[in-house]
């Protein structure tokens, strides 16, 4: 049985807000195990559960083989670290960190040591008659990190202890934690929105999205195999495509063949994620894609460039400098290439937003309600305004159009729809066709059809606006 235990936990705020559905989670005694995700995910909430703030709908909590859903909170003996520190700025850093001592009216002598043991484990003994306004963020962070500690918990709870730190004390305050942590051997639960935080700092990642875990492993398991889009949009940098089994463990995404490591049946929908630190830049001709420079952005290790190939877009690290239109290629090892089962069918392509608010696909119109998918806008008098009443600029904005396969028509009149393209790839599923057509922009879309067609027809594709979904392009 694991030290610790959420067993289908539920929270609801209200009959239409859901914030935890089903919730299970096991942590072993002495791990770190980092809460990751974006804002509105549900890891603090997880975080308040188990400290007790929060009464689940639904579930239970047990640590260490005792249910604790209904214990009240200062009975279960955890220790807390807040974001904001929450130090009592009258008392001095030994008095805030024997204040849980002695609210548990411990002997004097036994207060003494404890709390002189714990300065000196982080490094505050010359600090003890210091008051939290005289100290550094640092200084704070290590003081109230003792005052939890001192108590000795079964259980540390730190609820985004670095976000109010700068850059340079946060390296140096995961260090630190990470020592206590396995110095002490304490169980802690770490809720954090930095995923460089998490993969530093933990034994183990639980990736939440909308009140559901989305993949637990080790670091290196999360960051070089993730479970979905989600986990590897958010973990690290990645570039994502949609893309096909072919044949012999072969996949077929931006606008080329790649040998990969996954055997997966031919004709398969997947995602395709691409590190990176995995693509190999080469000269035009020896890439398996090859594409025009554009952008550069210096990292200071590394730069940072993007690769326009068709209509995809590729992001590449490298050490090496290259300027706005270079033309290059890119290659890959089957070792940089991870392929998911795709959780939707759809095709994809992306648009510009033309000046009337119409979508821009290669001189094609498309229209759509850009209120609908831009955050907090709305139209007045004709102009698309955000909600401080300012014009939103729409040269910036890129919209994903997304299809089903099947609601996409093709026609042998290849001026028909939206545009037209050669068959490169058909797979026979059963019940229909799966076909891959190259448009004449270099970009391939999966369209499903219950009929055969050759291999190299050109074809007109039908795609129906009422068909269509939006979404921007972060």
């Amino acid at each position: 049985m694991a030290f610790m235990s959420l067993n289908g936990i539920d929270v609801s705020y209200d009959k239409k807000k859901q914030i935890l559905k089903g919730l299970n989670l096991e942590v072993e005694e002495g791990e770190l195990v980092s809460l990751l995700g974006p804002s509105g995910c549900g890891k603090s909430t997880t975080l308040r559960v188990v400290a007790g703030f929060i009464d689940p709908q639904g579930g239970t909590f047990t640590l260490d083989g005792e249910d604790m859903t209904k214990v009240p909170v200062h009975k279960r003996q955890f220790g807390l670290v807040f974001q904001s520190y929450a130090l009592f700025p009258h008392l001095s850093v030994y008095d805030n960190v024997a204040f849980g001592l002695r609210t548990r009216k411990m002997d004097k002598d036994v207060i003494d040591k404890k709390v002189r043991e714990i300065l000196e484990v982080c490094g505050l003994t010359e600090l003890a008659d210091r008051f939290p306004k005289q100290m550094s963020g640092g200084q704070r962070q290590r003081v109230a990190l003792a005052r939890a500690l001192v108590i000795e918990p079964k259980l540390l709870l730190l609820d985004e202890p670095l976000s109010n730190l700068d850059a340079k004390l946060r390296l140096s305050m995961r260090v630190e934690i990470k020592r206590l942590q396995k110095r002490l051997g304490i169980t802690t639960l770490f809720v954090t929105h930095d995923q460089e935080e998490a993969l530093t700092m933990s034994d183990k990642i639980v990736v939440l999205s909308e009140g559901k875990i989305q993949q637990i492993g080790t670091p290196e398991n999360i960051y070089n195999e993730p479970q979905n889009a989600f986990v590897a949009d958010f973990i690290g940098e990645s570039n994502i495509f949609k893309g096909i089994m072919t044949k012999n463990m072969k996949v077929r995404f931006c606008g080329g063949e790649f040998a990969g490591m996954d055997d997966l049946p031919e004709g398969t929908l997947v995602d395709v994620v691409v590190r990176p630190e995995d693509v190999i830049i080469t000269k035009p001709e020896e890439g398996a894609i090859s594409g025009d420079v554009v952008s550069v952005i210096f990292k200071g290790m590394h730069y940072e460039i993007t690769i326009e190939s068709g209509k995809y877009e590729m992001v590449i690290r490298t050490t090496k400098c290259y300027k706005v239109g270079d033309k290059v290629g890119m290659q890959l090892e089957p070792d940089g290439i991870h392929v998911m089962m795709a959780e939707d069918h759809t095709t994809s392509f992306v648009t510009t937003v033309n000046s009337d608010y119409t979508l821009d696909f290669n001189g094609k119109v498309i229209n759509c309600n850009l209120a609908d998918i831009v955050p907090k806008s709305h139209m007045k008098d004709g102009i698309l305004v955000d909600e401080n009443g300012e014009t939103v600029d729409v040269s910036k904005i890129k919209v994903i159009v997304s299809l089903q396969p099947y609601d996409i028509k093709m026609s042998d009149e290849t001026d028909a729809g939206l545009v037209s393209g050669k068959i490169i790839d058909l797979i026979y599923k059963g019940d229909h066709y799966s076909y891959v057509i190259r448009d004449e922009y270099g970009h391939d879309l999966i369209v499903d059809d219950e009929y055969l067609w050759n291999m190299d027809d050109q074809v007109g594709l039908i795609m129906p606006e009422d068909k269509m979904k939006f979404q921007i392009k972060k």
